[in-house]
């Protein structure tokens, strides 16, 4: 499959400890571990290191307690960062599986809203649209109306308007709904150490939309997206 022919991210909900379960505490590491390998790592082994250790944590807290929530949704992204990272078709499947799951039962969690519909745009983005629903079943609306429900459930959160800002950008450097998403995200609250980084990313984002050379919006805002670093 292209190389980068998955998706990837989302809200980041990751453990990082293999065989702790899925305290509060161990939660709040692995979302710094998972956040660090979307934004930090460089070293594409080091990153499927982590992101197999965090799999293994969500795994073992699901063996144990099935219904819980944040282990599912850490399970999926790890499961969605590796088929990115490493072209599996399989992993996407599984990935895209498990966060309809999550978004079934819950439909007003707007980290898994978000995450689905990363993974339908980021899908579309490096396949085509064409390819990415036969290959994948991934489809372009349905990631604008995923990622459109994350912002609305997500209240002022810079996260989920800086998100969806970078993705629409990718996908199209003259969406104008990108540009005003990016505005919204520079403004937004920062609660999390990713809802200031994703506030940060957008805030680049507003001087090349200003100056309105796509090639420069569109490039920027495929390397500002989560594992974007990762060619």
């Amino acid at each position: 499959m292209k190389k980068q022919s998955v998706a990837c991210l989302g809200a980041v909900f990751v453990s990082t400890l293999a065989a702790a379960p899925l305290t509060a505490a161990s939660a709040e590491t692995s979302r710094e571990t998972l956040t660090q390998t979307a934004f930090v790592a460089q070293d594409r082994p080091s990153a499927l290191r982590q992101i197999a250790n965090v799999e293994a944590t969500a795994s073992a807290t699901l063996a144990r307690a099935p219904g819980d929530a944040e282990a599912q949704l850490t399970r999926a992204m790890a499961t969605s960062y590796r088929a990115k990272l490493t072209n599996s078709r399989a992993d996407a499947l599984s990935a895209k599986a498990q966060f309809e799951a999550i978004t079934a039962r819950n439909p007003r969690d707007a980290e898994a809203q978000a995450a689905l519909g990363a993974w339908h745009l980021s899908a579309v983005k490096s396949l085509g649209q064409l390819m990415a629903r036969g290959a994948l079943g991934a489809r372009k609306a349905s990631g604008l109306e995923a990622l459109d429900r994350a912002v609305a459930l997500g209240g002022q959160r810079a996260l989920f308007p800086g998100l969806a800002a970078l993705l629409r950008l990718a996908l199209d450097p003259k969406d104008p709904v990108g540009a005003n998403l990016a505005e919204a995200a520079a403004h937004g609250a920062t609660p999390t150490a990713l809802d200031r980084i994703l506030q940060r990313r957008a805030a680049q984002m507003i001087a090349p939309l200003k100056s309105g050379d796509s090639r420069v919006v569109q490039a920027l805002a495929n390397r500002l997206l989560p594992l974007g670093q990762f060619k």
